[in-house]
């Protein structure tokens, strides 16, 4: 194993436990298999006992690992090694009108509600922000730039903050300035910037099958059409089909997140996402790149985007901080390449510009190292929410479930029985006070019958546990009706 170096000190136990992770997570470490000892790990590293013994915490506290008496750490045999991952997507082969369900707004009706176990909404526990931080930053630049945060910033966004946004790309490789980047009210504004930008009413958009039902509303309110693509819950969208369409021409852009695409979780490994940028530069058709949940990767290092193989600035990368920092401040970007001019003009006549002081906070908030310790945090806590709410699947839900592995992000894809009316167990669902988000809405032609997506952004609880099992009841149940 190779020598860690952690950028910072302090967590140079999260390093350990993330690459140990990787290796169990890749099959290099099998299922009971024991792992390098304590005193063995801190000698091969370099590093105190103490610091591999809180790794093996973590790792014990994701579920991945065991402590066996007098024997040391042993790969957990996990109930999800089981599980199989749903098959490729087969969506319709023509373009439709979205048709928008009001089962929508029933799933966001009750995000916040105490009542209601959180299954629903993909939005994460204010419990796993930095809610104080990000408050006493806001305190700071109430006292220092009040006057500033009572007026219009330009439509472009808070100088500081595109500062922060464009240095955070040099992660993946990014080399972008301020003047690259335009600060939006949230990804979703982002994305409808870019949609408004590249295409017109009547145009057809390339997307993912299952998709973020959230774009499924931007393509119907600007009076666009939809064209599903076949999509694979591990490696993203299938390029072979991608390409035998965009031969035949009538699409006028793509709208994809090949990092952790909700709700799969999938990830297109990155010699697929430049083949895909070359495809569409030969095409002249734009990509407006969805990379929400970028930052809420589970392996070592960050995953790159789409935009990193951009030369042609055809690429619009779109952005937020709503998965990671606050969803109520609504502060998301977007980089344009070569439509810059284009966004900025329809950013200044749709909404001037976004909260200043949101703005202001966020930039005061990422001055510091905190939001990368935050991260880390986050990233964990999650991932152990993953892994609880699969292995609670595979223990509550009947033969034949289906699972995604997500390999970011913070949602579950399950796929029921076919028996299964995925619309009808969300009624029931919520008579039982739990909440999820039917297949059915991830679909422009209405697909994903017999799927639901569950929101793991939460730390896990035995109310968690018990929810699970409850819905799993319920699937038994309805299979015997």
């Amino acid at each position: 194993m190779a020598t860690v170096h952690a950028v910072e000190g302090d967590f140079l136990y999260e390093e350990i436990a993330s690459q140990v992770a990787t290796l169990i997570n890749d099959a290099t470490l099998k299922p009971g298999e024991r792992i390098p000892s304590v005193r063995q790990m801190s000698a091969e590293r370099g590093v105190s006992v103490s610091t591999v013994l809180q790794a093996y915490r973590l790792l014990e506290d994701r579920g991945l690992i065991e402590a066996r008496p007098q024997s040391g750490y042993y790969v957990r045999k996990r109930l999800q090694e089981r599980v199989i991952v749903p098959e490729c997507s087969q969506p319709p082969r023509s373009s439709t009108p979205v048709s928008v369900t009001s089962l929508i707004l029933d799933v966001y009706e009750r995000v916040n509600h105490p009542d209601y176990v959180p299954f629903g909404a993909a939005v994460p526990s204010p419990e796993l922000l930095p809610t104080e931080e990000l408050s006493r930053a806001m305190a700071r630049v109430a006292r220092r730039e009040a006057a500033d945060t009572m007026t219009y910033l330009l439509s472009q966004g808070s100088p500081k903050l595109r500062e922060a946004i464009a240095r955070r790309t040099l992660l993946w490789g990014g080399q972008f300035n301020r003047d690259d980047v335009i600060v939006t009210s949230g990804c979703t504004e982002a994305l409808a910037l870019g949609l408004r930008t590249v295409a017109r009413p009547g145009d057809t958009i390339a997307i993912e099958s299952p998709t973020y039902f959230g774009v499924l509303q931007l393509i119907d309110s600007l009076g666009m059409k939809a064209l599903e693509f076949p999509t694979d819950p591990t490696s993203g969208v299938r390029l072979d089909e991608l390409e035998r369409v965009l031969k035949a021409g009538g699409v006028r852009a793509c709208l994809f997140a090949p990092n952790f695409n909700n709700p799969l979780g999938s990830l297109m490994p990155d010699e697929r996402k430049e083949a895909l940028v070359e495809m569409l530069a030969r095409y002249g058709i734009p990509l407006i790149e969805d990379d929400l949940y970028g930052d809420l990767y589970f392996g070592v290092s960050r995953p790159m985007p789409a935009k990193a193989f951009d030369k042609a600035g055809m690429v619009l990368y779109c952005g937020s901080f709503s998965k990671t920092i606050s969803p109520g401040y609504r502060i998301g970007w977007i980089i344009p390449g070569r439509f810059l001019q284009d966004v900025k003009r329809l950013k200044y006549a749709s909404t001037i510009s976004s909260s200043s002081p949101a703005q202001y906070a966020i930039a005061s908030y990422l001055e510091g190292s905190g939001y990368e310790r935050h991260l880390r945090r986050l990233r964990g806590a999650v991932e152990r929410g993953i892994a609880h709410a699969t292995d609670a699947v595979c223990r509550y839900f009947p033969e034949g479930t289906r699972v995604t592995r997500p390999q970011g992000g913070f949602v579950l894809w399950v796929e029921l029985p076919e028996r299964v009316d995925a619309v009808q167990l969300f009624h029931e669902a919520l008579r039982a006070h739990i909440t999820i988000a039917p297949g059915p809405i991830f679909s422009a032609s209405g697909s994903f019958t017999h799927f639901i997506r569950l929101n793991c952004g939460h730390p896990w609880s035995d109310r968690m546990e018990q929810a699970l099992e409850q819905i799993g009841q319920i699937v038994y149940r309805m299979l015997r009706e």
